[in-house]
């Protein structure tokens, strides 16, 4: 075989391998499956969503009438996901680049869906309490 040949079949051994690679990663689990669901902790609901490119996981079932402690973690987080607006709470803030902050939502509010984005509209999230 020539330098070519076997410059093109490490080329291609390296690609397929890449390729296998890629196809077998697990998948995301907001992406795969139920939506993940809220815990309970001595009567309150606990929901953590992350900020950091968008939201994760964006959409969480919980259970409706219960007290609920949203937790929005941000970890080094610079982009518009760190703007949190949450219009049937009347709340809006920024968040500080790598924090957990704490909103309540009481047990009537806990009804339907709860609907959160950044400031400009391009990422949100979802609390469908059931």
């Amino acid at each position: 075989m020539d330098t070519k040949t076997i410059i093109a079949f490490a080329i291609s051994a390296v690609l397929i391998g890449w390729a296998f690679l890629i196809s077998s990663k697990p998948s995301n689990s907001a992406d795969a499956g139920a939506p993940p669901t809220a815990v309970i902790v001595d009567g309150t609901q606990i929901i953590d969503i992350t900020a950091k490119g968008g939201y994760s996981p964006r959409v969480v079932t919980a259970k409706a009438g219960v007290p609920t402690i949203l937790r929005m973690r941000t970890n080094g987080t610079f982009d518009c996901s760190a703007s949190v607006v949450i219009p049937k709470l009347s709340y809006q803030k920024f968040l500080q680049p790598s924090t957990v902050e704490e909103i309540s939502i009481s047990a009537a509010q806990a009804q339907g869906t709860l609907q959160g984005l950044c400031s400009m509209g391009m990422y949100n999230f979802q609390i469908k309490f059931e």
